[in-house]
């Protein structure tokens, strides 16, 4: 896996040199994932992996590696290997009705390719498939882990029991690492944190505008992956390539998608292996994803003198957590703000929180006049893609929803 991360690292700076319309967002943003990884795999740092809710600030301010343990799945998915290690997890015994991006982990661990973690930290949201993982890591290298456990609401009395929690994670972390929390840092890495925030806010915002800067592929996954990097200048840094970007292509009166004419809210995450789907929506339809369901601003910023708080606050306030009518109560949000014209959900297969709620989103969406395309499809898995029946179906939907728009005009 190093040896991957290297070679894609290498590959994409060569593509820097002599660069003379620039670098785009979008490289930059996938340059720094890759070395993420390439520092997973160096054996330089303590290695931390985690629930997709931890407070990242923490663990960059502590000088570990982190990452949620979705990201092997994800990268086993985008660079067309998956199969082997699904088959793995298959052979030991993990039912094939889970989500493929933890039977993709689970087959990573057992052939090798996992880092050994040293530290474990567990979150309840936004499902028990990643803690189920990190506990067979656990077993699997024989460490102790740790749970946060992340109320549905934000009342005081929850806010508190969280915030006591990430108090009781420092120590553990500082138990088994050796490293100490400098508060100094952790305030250093709070105040960056809320300038990436200030950022992205700025970028979501130029998002919405009709047209939109954004192109399908710009902003995919951004708001579920950028909170790696929360606390750092290299976060800081992403996020300000985008809103500079975004700014530039508005003044020039440039579209993320030329000649937009369908807008599209996509749920839940990206399918990460290669697929025409983007392709699809761009160039048959003038279709663009102007905004993904976890690419929002959802908490206020933090204070650096109480950050405890604050992370509590934030890690309650994801839209994965609590009800499901919060959840379409903030999808609702999302096409007003965008003037979405349909949203597309991929429910991947062997996923409870995106299957299962399939029916109330729809059911949700549609009573504000949104459209919604159901697509049965494994994001990661793409042995059970079938292409010509994907097109067939977004196909027959943009032409309902093109119409529809045509009609509204």
């Amino acid at each position: 896996m190093k040896e991957y991360f290297d070679n894609m690292i290498s590959g994409i700076e060569k593509s820097f040199i002599g660069n003379r319309d620039g670098v785009s967002p979008r490289k930059k943003y996938a340059l720094e994932i890759l070395k993420l990884g390439r520092r997973l795999y160096s054996g330089e740092n303590p290695v931390a992996w985690c629930g997709i809710a931890a407070p990242f600030e923490i663990l960059n301010a502590m000088g570990i590696t982190s990452c949620f343990v979705e990201f092997i799945g994800a990268t086993l998915a985008s660079n067309g290997v998956v199969g082997a290690f699904l088959e793995e997890s298959e052979e030991k015994g993990f039912g094939t009705d889970g989500c493929s991006y933890h039977r993709a982990v689970m087959g990573a661990m057992h052939r090798g390719i996992v880092p050994e973690p040293d530290v474990l930290i567990g979150t309840t949201a936004p499902c028990s498939g990643g803690l189920a993982v990190l506990e067979n890591l656990s077993r699997h290298f024989t460490k102790e882990f740790f749970i946060l456990h992340i109320p549905q609401n934000d009342s005081e009395k929850n806010v508190k029991f969280l915030a006591d929690q990430i108090k009781g994670m420092i120590e553990f972390i500082e138990k088994k690492t050796g490293k100490k929390l400098d508060m100094d840092k952790l305030k250093e890495s709070i105040i960056r944190s809320n300038e990436t925030r200030a950022v992205m806010d700025e970028v979501y915002a130029m998002a919405e505008k009709v047209p939109s800067p954004a192109g399908g592929r710009d902003l995919g996954n951004f708001g579920i992956v950028l909170p790696l990097f929360f606390g750092t200048s290299t976060g800081l840094e992403i996020a300000c390539a985008y809103r500079d970007e975004f700014r530039a292509r508005i003044e020039k009166g440039k579209s993320g998608v030329s000649g937009e004419k369908i807008r599209i809210l996509w749920i839940q995450n990206r399918i990460q292996f290669k697929n025409p789907v983007i392709k699809i929506l761009e160039d048959d339809f003038g279709a663009a994803i102007v905004v993904d369901e976890l690419n929002d601003i959802t908490w206020s910023a933090i204070d650096e003198n109480d950050p405890f708080t604050g992370l509590a606050r934030r890690s309650i306030s994801i839209p994965f957590n609590g009800t499901i009518e919060t959840r379409i109560a903030h999808l609702q949000k999302l096409c007003r703000d965008y003037r979405v014209d349909g949203a597309i959900n991929p429910c991947n297969w062997g996923c409870r929180q995106g299957a299962g709620a399939r029916g109330l989103i729809d059911e949700g969406l549609r009573s504000i006049g949104v459209p919604v395309l159901n697509l049965n499809v494994d994001c990661v898995d793409s042995r059970n893609f079938s292409e010509g029946q994907l097109r067939t179906r977004i196909e027959a939907f943009l032409e309902m929803t093109g119409g529809k728009r045509q009609a509204a005009d």
